[in-house]
Order: C-alpha cells, then structure tokens, then sequence
C-alpha cells in the first residue's frame, strides 16, 4: 500500500474513533443544539466571521467524514444564520465535504474494487460517462438516499470531480433550503421528524422523478426534431411493421423473428441469399480449409503409421466441391424457405427515401415503393481494398471475388501473395500453401494475428512457416507493378526450422519432418512459365523488396457498406459503422442497424446476436427496450491449430489494467491428442486474482473452436473454473483439456497450511 494512502486510512480512522471514544455526537443532537442556541446567537453576534469560518469548517469535515449529524448542523445553520446566509454556507461546505468524501473514496477504495469487478465497473463507468450527471443530479434531489452512500459510490467511478461538485451543488439545493429554513424555526421542533412529514417526503420524491420526466420529455422533443423535416411524408397508415435492409446474418434473423410474431415483414435483398458468409467468407473458407487439411494430412501420413503420399487432386475439383458446399446450404436460406415463413423477399435494390418509406428497385425490372414502423439496415460489409498505386492496373482479388475468379483456374496459382495478416489472410495463406501454391503472406505489423496475445501469433506464424508460408511481418506494401519481362520462376524452397509452442508426441514428428517440408511432395514444380500477376513491392528496414506473383489475394480487413441505400440522404451518422445507440437505433429510432454494418465485431454468430435486439426492439420498442449485450463473445481462426478466444487475453487485460491470473494447460499432455497426433497448442485461462472466476479463454489446438464453447457457456452463467472441475467429461476426448486447465487452477490454489495439517493427520493415523 502507498504511504500516502496508508496516511489518509489512518486519518479517517483516527477520527471516527476520536467520536466514538469522546462521544462526540453528543454535541450533534437537536437536544444540545436547542440548549445552547441562545449562546451560540449571542457569540456570532460577537464574532459573526470567526463563527461563520468555524461553523463553515466542522460542517466541511463531518461532510467530508460522513459522520452523522449533518442534518442537525444544517438546522443550526438556520438557527443561527437565517435563511439567506445559513443556505449559503450550508450550500457550499457540503457540497465541498462530499466533493472531499468523493474523492477519499476514489484514493484509498478504487484501486481494490476495479480489481476484483473491473468488467462490471467498466460497463457503470460508460452508463457514468453518457449520463452519471443526470442520475446523479436526480439522486441529490431524493433526501431519502443518504447522501454519504450516493458520496463514497460515485467515488468509485470515472465521474469527473468538478462534474460531481457541481452537480451536488446545484442537487442538494432544494433540500438544504428546507433544513435551513426548519432551523430558523428551532424553537417550535420537538424532533427530527417534525422536519419532513410524509407529504415532504413525497414532494421530494416527485421531484427526484422530475428529472426522469423531464428527459424523457427533451427524448420526446428530440425525437420531433429529427422527424421535423419528414413530418408532412409521415403516412397514416403503414404498409409493413417492418423492413429489412439485406438478406446475410442479421437480416435473416431479423426477418425471422418479425415473421414469428406474426409481424408483417419484408426482406430485401440486391445480391444473393445468405450474404458473405454462405457465399464469400464462413461457409466456402471452411470447405476449402477441409480440402486443403485433407492434402496435408496425405502428405505427412506417416504421422500416422502410413505411408506418405503425394495428392494428386484437380483444382477446378476442388472448387467445385466448395460451389457444392454452398449449393447443399443455401436452401437454409432461400427465398422459398424464408417465404415460407411467412417472410415477403424482394430480390432488388433498397433505398431509404424518408424514414418510414423504402423504394426497392427490383432485380427483375420495376420498381415499388413500401412503408413501414420500423428498419433495420443489415448491409454487411465489404472487403477493404488498400490504395496502392498500380493495384488496379495489374489486378487482385478479395475474400468476395477469389472463389469466382479461382473457379476458372486450371491449376492452383503458382505463386500468391496474401496481403494482410489477420485471421482471413492467415486461414487463406495456409490452405493455399497445402494445395501447393508458393505463397507470401505479407503484413506490415510486427507480428500476424495481432489482435490475439504474442505467443498464440508465434504458434500461428510457425504453423504457416510449417506449411511452406514465407510470412514476412514489419512489411509495408508500397506498390503493385506489372512484370517487366518473361522470367523464369520456381516456388522458394522454406528451410525448416522448429516450431515453438510444439511439444510432446508432435515435436519429434514434427521436427524429423513429418509436418514441415521444404517443398511438400506433391506440390508441382513450375519452370519456363509464362509471367501472369505482376510485383508486389513492400518496404522493410528501410530496403525495398519485390515479391512477384500469379494473383494477389488483398485481405487486409473488411469495411461496413455504408453506402448506396439513402443514409447520407436522410442524414445518419456514421464513423466507419452506422452509429446506434445501446439499443442499435439509429439517430432515427424506428431505424435499427444489426450486423457488420453496426459493428463493433465482424462475426456472422454476432449479426445473429444483435439482429435479436434489433428486431425485438423496432417491433416492441415501445413497451421494453433490450441493451445489445456484447459481455461474451467467442471468435476463431481456423488454421491449422486454430485459434479461438473468448473474453480478455492477456494483452487485453494489461491494456485496461485488469488484474488477472493465468493458468495454462499443455494439450501435448492429452491423451486423445496424442492419440490423434494433434498433441501440441495450449488452453489458456485468465481468472480474478485467488478466485475462479473466468475473466477469458483462449485455445490454440485442433477443434478450438468446438472446446471453446464450454468457456463460452460457463462465462454467459457466471460458473467458475471449480464447476468445470466438478463436470464429468468423456474419456478419451478433447474436451477434457478444459477440465485438465480446470485442475490446473485447482494445483495452483490447493491449501498448503490445511494440506500440511492433513499430512500429519494421516501419519499419525499410521503410527
């Protein structure tokens, strides 16, 4: 502990003894300060200033202490001052000694508190930070709440302490005057009581509610600002309750939750069912993750006990495969079964014209023109495509345009650049080294992966180095250039090297070279090839460097699609997302936004998530809001180990000060991974420092992201590493690591002193 803030404990302490011990609420009583009144009228009319100082003082310090007593002293300040300057001296000293018990609050209990509910304190903290003044405001007018309690719990939060002072002042007014002014009236009270009657009280709760009146007043007014100019277009009657912007995640949701309430809904979408995820990103990465897994694994079967074998596959069958995939899901969601649900799709393009009317040009011809209650925009988002001179002379394709255009290759590319070294351009690089392609992943930050901790980036960047990956970080593409003369070219040869973070039964495999090659068999060899793609040219150290290529694959992240739809006509904020509120209104609140569209997180599960919310709330906003809840949200990348997280990671907590301990299990010490060869990576536990609370997750290992869901669930309900202990898990399986990381943290917390005691209970039940 600070000597600074062992002094102000000592202090405090000091003196609540000192009144305790003296009895020094004696001296705070009506009786005593009815007894002495006359003398002290009769000393201030004597020394008028030093009274007022002293009185001015002691009220500061039994504010600032929280002593009781208060009242008694502001009935003295009536009694001795009158109305006028008893109100305010009053006024001042105790706003001024809440202000200091705000402040000693802050000093010697913050600290302590953000360490054991940091998470939860950080989300009062944002509802302190948009309207602590207002609630704040309204709790000094309610005499009712102690205003020692409301001093010492706002001292705990980030309210800033002019904003409490003043707000204090202006608060406590209203009460002071009443005390002040039953104290010029001392002689006729004959207890406290006779202060504030029941019908008192009950005026000073209206008035504390008058401020929660009065906001939703100025929401009201507002709310007619924001319409003013559409007033005259607003329609009688509304064709529809609800319409929604876009057919990927959130819409979906959002059209099948209207449909299920028997809303009246349409769905409209410019492009194709289902969105990225079915046809660009999720459901086509995965399949040609499958394939590219399935290649390996025939390339390194000895790490089976077979024999190793060169896989002699088809591009173009390979693609067609991943076409299958999404042909065998998108009847989930179509247009026939969305239809019937009871949902109306229009296939078209969607533009807001006022707040209540969206005019759909439809894809077949025509257009038509629907009112409705409520929108909510689910645009998604797109591929964000850097500004590279010569970019697109010389060509690139995205996450979006790699399947079409790669579906007419005859041949996996030769050489692919993967510009980007998030989790897109991680799981695109790898599958393509192990379809045999020489790829370049090229990212301009110190290491890939970076939002996740620096040793999960080390085994993800040695995992894509095992796989033939030249990954070059600290790289800054500066141009693309078109080749400047037929060359010869051949894929670089990748010195293997050890993988960090592989242990146990994988290591020697993986180190004798059953899963790193220098040129994997099977990959074809190019030579005397006829130059296609162009030069990357990245800068790194200061030296340039050029990277030829077949194609370019630009993954450097993916940015909402704001517009094209009307936004800007109808004047909606956006800051690289449409801005919402905690509710995902728009400026306009019949107008929601869900999705990659409304951030913060590009997950397909969190459009689904939102999308509840959103349509929950246009549809029965006016009876109950829900706040979107973002507490625990899982996210993977899958590669080869995947990666999956929920909560904070450890760069995370340091960033925002959280306290946390980490306990880490091994999976090379599990029997079923060793038993699949897949005996490396590592579960990894941030808790609340001595407890079991689960501050967050990360795996890195084969199916991540399916032993995650057990974290997932046990954070969403507030069960602790002890109940995960506690569960049976099938033997043998991968999900028993979670258990195993759960006895971790049991190893680690064990009762030595109890543990020794028990020891030698035993050894005297020997003797």
């Amino acid at each position: 502990m600070k000597p600074a803030k062992a002094l102000v404990i000592v202090c405090i302490a000091l003196a609540v003894a000192a009144f305790f011990v003296f009895d020094l609420g004696r001296f705070l009583s009506l009786e005593a300060l009815k007894d002495s009144q006359a003398r002290l009228a009769a000393l201030h009319a004597e020394r008028p200033l030093t009274v007022a100082a002293l009185y001015f003082a002691l009220y500061t310090v039994v504010t600032a202490v929280s002593f009781p007593g208060a009242v008694v002293l502001t009935l003295a300040g009536g009694a001795i001052f009158g109305l006028g300057w008893g109100l305010l001296l009053v006024s001042f000293a105790s706003s001024i000694g809440a202000t200091l018990a705000f402040l000693a609050a802050r000093f010697v209990l913050r600290d302590s508190i953000e360490a054991r509910f940091g998470p939860r304190l950080a989300e009062i903290n944002r509802g302190i930070e948009k309207d602590g003044a207002f609630y704040l405001f309204t709790l000094r007018l309610i005499p009712v709440v102690p205003f020692f309690v409301i001093n010492l719990v706002m001292g705990l939060t980030a309210m800033r302490a002019w904003t409490f002072y003043w707000v204090s002042q202006l608060g406590m007014l209203a009460g002071t005057a009443v005390y002040v002014n039953a104290g010029t009236q001392l002689a006729r009270l004959d207890s406290l009581r006779g202060i504030l009657s029941p019908a008192l009280l009950g005026s000073f709760v209206l008035l504390g509610l008058f401020p929660l009146l009065a906001r939703r007043t100025i929401d009201a007014v507002k709310r007619r600002q924001v319409y003013a100019r559409w007033a005259s277009v607003k329609p009688r009657r509304f064709d529809r309750n609800l319409i929604v912007i876009g057919a990927g995640a959130g819409g979906l949701v959002s059209a099948y939750i209207a449909a299920a309430v028997k809303a009246r809904v349409t769905l409209v979408e410019a492009h194709k069912m289902g969105g990225d995820c079915l046809n660009y990103g999720c459901v086509p990465s995965k399949a040609l993750i499958k394939s590219a897994k399935l290649a390996h694994q025939m390339r390194h079967a000895s790490n089976y006990g077979l024999s190793d074998a060169a896989p002699a596959f088809s591009f173009k069958a390979v693609m067609a495969r991943i076409a299958a995939v999404i042909r065998a899901i998108e009847p989930h969601d179509s247009v026939a079964r969305y239809t019937g649900l009871g949902v109306e799709v229009l296939q078209g393009h969607a533009t807001l014209v006022n707040p209540w009317t969206v005019e759909i040009a439809l894809n077949g011809g025509g257009t038509q023109t629907l009112t409705t209650r409520s929108i909510v925009i689910a645009a998604g988002a797109r591929p964000f495509v850097p500004p590279l001179p010569g970019l697109d002379t010389v060509g690139y394709v995205t996450s979006d345009t790699l399947w079409d255009t790669f579906a007419q290759l005859d041949e996996v590319p030769r050489r692919l650049v993967v510009l980007g070294g998030g989790p897109i351009g991680t799981e695109l690089a790898q599958a393509f080294a192990r379809l045999g392609s020489a790829v370049t992943q090229v990212e301009r930050g110190p290491r890939i992966l970076p939002r996740e901790d620096t040793d999960v980036s080390a085994l993800a960047q040695a995992a894509l180095q095992a796989d033939g990956v030249a990954v070059l970080t600290g790289h800054q593409a500066l141009r693309v250039e078109p080749h400047p003369s037929p060359v010869q070219t051949e894929p670089p040869a990748v010195r293997p090297e050890p993988i960090e973070g592989l242990t146990g039964a994988s290591a020697g495999l993986v180190q004798s070279g059953g899963g790193r090659h220098e040129q994997a068999a099977g990959t074809p060899r190019w030579a005397d090839a006829a130059p296609t793609g162009g030069v990357l040219v990245v800068e790194h150290g200061g030296a340039e460097k050029r990277l030829p290529f077949d194609q370019l694959v630009c993954a450097v992240g993916r940015r909402a699609r704001l517009d094209g739809y009307g936004l800007e006509a109808l004047g909606i904020p956006t800051h690289q997302t449409v801005d919402t509120n905690e509710y995902l209104q728009t400026i306009y609140p019949n107008i929601y936004a869900a999705g990659d569209v409304a951030g913060p997180y590009q997950f397909t599960h969190v459009a689904a998530h939102q999308a509840w919310y959103a349509a929950v709330n246009a549809l029965f906003g006016d009876f109950k809001r829900f706040k979107a809840d973002y507490r625990v949200i899982p996210w993977a990348t899958f590669i080869d180990p995947e990666v999956a997280r929920v909560g904070l990671n450890e760069q995370e907590a340091q960033e925002k000060r959280i306290p946390y301990e980490v306990t880490r299990y091994g999976i090379d010490d599990l029997d079923r991974a060793i038993a699949d060869s897949e005996a490396h990576g590592f579960v990894k536990v941030l808790t609340v420092p001595g407890k079991d609370t689960i501050l967050g997750v990360t795996i890195a290992g084969t199916h991540a992201a399916d032993l995650l869901a057990e974290y997932v669930l046990a954070m969403k309900h507030g069960l602790g590493l002890n109940q995960i202990l506690g569960t049976i898990h099938t033997y043998p399986t991968l999900a028993e690591a979670n258990k195993y990381a759960a006895g971790e943290w049991k190893r680690a917390h064990a009762p030595q002193r109890l543990l020794a005691w028990v020891q030698r209970y035993h050894d005297w039940r020997r003797a």
